[in-house]
């Protein structure tokens, strides 16, 4: 088998969507999977949509994804440049070895005249097309005169170079995902390989690059497909012989209908990239939203590829060695964003209580408590399965940090009776009096008192609950008030019953 080199070639023009990571993922799974290399490339041919910024954070999420990099701008290799505005004059030997092949010409049609043309067509219901239908009649060397021609890029002239697609012939070929493809000539234009400003399109740099980089696999979002057959028409006319090809389908909106976008993201409240964005419109990313990498890996992976099992959870060594090309979808993938809290929970609760105590404690810190990290790692264990990041820990425990100032109306109403102060100024005095305070010895105590007095266990723990917490919610009792303590939780008793009496 030739050796597996693949590539990811974002262009800098913005944040890198989820999409782009997972076509940058399954590149590196297969390279792994196959003892092949994964090489960054970076496309800026394109200079009017250049970002700053952008090359650093294409780089920067990679890292935080856990996807490494064999080849590349910073990795350096024996294919570079990795950049390919550094090589614009390769770019252009290639361009004229297809003019001098006669498989590309010039053109000298203006915008202005490109534009009135395809808005004449619009008039009668047709589309333009810049083809072998129409070219013979437009502003090029294949209809102007030679010494017309040639004239023009002596003075100078604007122009670019089209390729010279053939007339009304089949092209056949293949793709690892979809199968055998045919399309004919007549549907396609002929694409500008090289613009007027110097700077090779992406079709021409990528297939040059492609080739002198030895890629033997391209693996791409499904928004390539179009271009195949004029890739597959380069490679013919440059006589190389092409890689394999797989379109990856298209990662959509929760509902299915269409494209995942930065919009639906802020409608829905969930991040399409990677990292936060902070250039011009800011983006949120999922690792300043507390996913942790592995988890957001492990959730985009099954994103339009699927193991064949039931299994879910998958570390990337794993992905590695599940992953193949034939058990990618064909037909896009419908994004979850409550699957994707799921798998962060996952993650979460396989990390130790300690491992937790150390995130959270940072989250404390901002908040000004300062606690003991065996303290935060009993108290993370309490809630770790309530919650599906760590940030969210707070939501959990606040009133472990801060005793109720308010008290909730509902739950009052539901839980506070006449006789509830006086059984709760009771169960003070049987707790004052346990030298044990672990959850497992006061609990035995106090449900002894309870039945002893043939009180209602539920009402009492319920509106001990109400004092110590100041709403229905929390874990087990006893769990909350051994963490407290006997001198914090009978200073609650005697604060709730007092602020709830006064507002009754």
């Amino acid at each position: 088998m030739q050796q597996v080199r693949v590539r990811f070639a974002p262009s800098p023009t913005g944040p890198l969507h989820i999409g782009g990571v997972r076509t940058a993922l399954y590149n590196y799974l297969f390279a792994r999977k196959n003892n092949g290399t994964f090489i960054l490339r970076i496309e800026d041919t394109d200079q009017t949509r250049f970002v700053d910024g952008a090359e650093e954070y294409i780089m920067e999420s990679l890292k935080w994804c856990g996807i490494t990099v064999d080849e590349g701008i910073n990795e350096g290799g024996k294919y570079g440049p990795y950049r390919q505005s550094d090589k614009k004059d390769i770019f252009r030997q290639y361009a004229d070895l297809l003019i001098d092949k006669n498989d590309a010409y010039y053109a000298f049609d203006s915008p202005d005249q490109l534009d009135k043309l395809r808005k004449d067509a619009d008039k009668e219901g047709k589309t333009f097309i810049y083809n072998a239908s129409a070219r013979n009649s437009l502003q090029n060397s294949l209809s102007l005169p030679e010494a017309d021609w040639k004239q023009r890029l002596k003075d100078g002239a604007p122009y670019v170079i089209r390729y010279r697609m053939p007339l009304n012939e089949d092209i056949h070929f293949d793709d690892l995902i979809r199968g055998h493809i045919v399309v004919n000539t007549s549907t396609l234009d002929d694409k500008v390989l090289f613009k007027s400003d110097g700077m090779p399109t992406y079709h021409l740099a990528n297939i040059v690059d492609d080739h002198l980089m030895e890629i033997s696999h391209v693996i791409r979002g499904e928004e390539w497909l179009p271009s195949l057959p004029l890739h597959i028409m380069l490679y013919r006319s440059f006589g190389w012989d092409a890689p394999l090809f797989a379109h990856l389908p298209l990662l959509l909106k929760p509902d299915g209908k269409g494209k995942l976008s930065k919009r639906d993201g802020d409608k829905m409240g969930f991040p399409v990239f990677p990292l936060y964005w902070p250039y011009g419109e800011t983006a949120k990313g999922y690792r300043e939203e507390g996913y942790y990498p592995e988890a957001f890996i492990n959730m985009l992976a099954l994103l339009g590829w699927n193991p064949g099992t039931e299994k879910e959870i998958f570390s990337m060594s794993e992905l590695i060695d599940a992953f193949s090309i034939d058990r990618v979808h064909k037909s896009g993938s419908r994004f979850d964003p409550e699957k994707a809290k799921w798998f962060n929970h996952q993650y979460l609760i396989q990390r130790t209580n300690k491992q937790l105590a150390i995130e959270f404690r940072e989250f404390l810190r901002i908040q000004g408590f300062h606690h003991d990290i065996g303290q935060i790692e009993t108290l993370v264990g309490l809630v770790k399965d309530r919650v599906s990041f760590v940030s969210e820990i707070w939501n959990e425990t606040d009133f472990f940090f801060k005793s109720p100032e308010t008290y909730d109306k509902d739950a009052i109403k539901k839980r506070w009776k006449p006789e509830t102060p006086a059984q709760l100024l009771k169960l003070k005095e049987v707790l004052a009096g346990i030298e044990d305070f672990k959850p497992d010895a006061m609990e035995s105590k106090v449900k002894s008192w309870i039945e002893a007095k043939g009180y209602n266990t539920g009402a009492i723990m319920n509106a001990f609950r109400i004092v110590i917490v100041g709403a229905s919610r929390g874990p087990h009792m006893f769990d909350i008030i051994s963490w407290l303590g006997k001198e914090e939780t009978l200073k609650r008793i005697d604060k709730g019953v007092s602020v709830i009496g006064k507002s009754l």
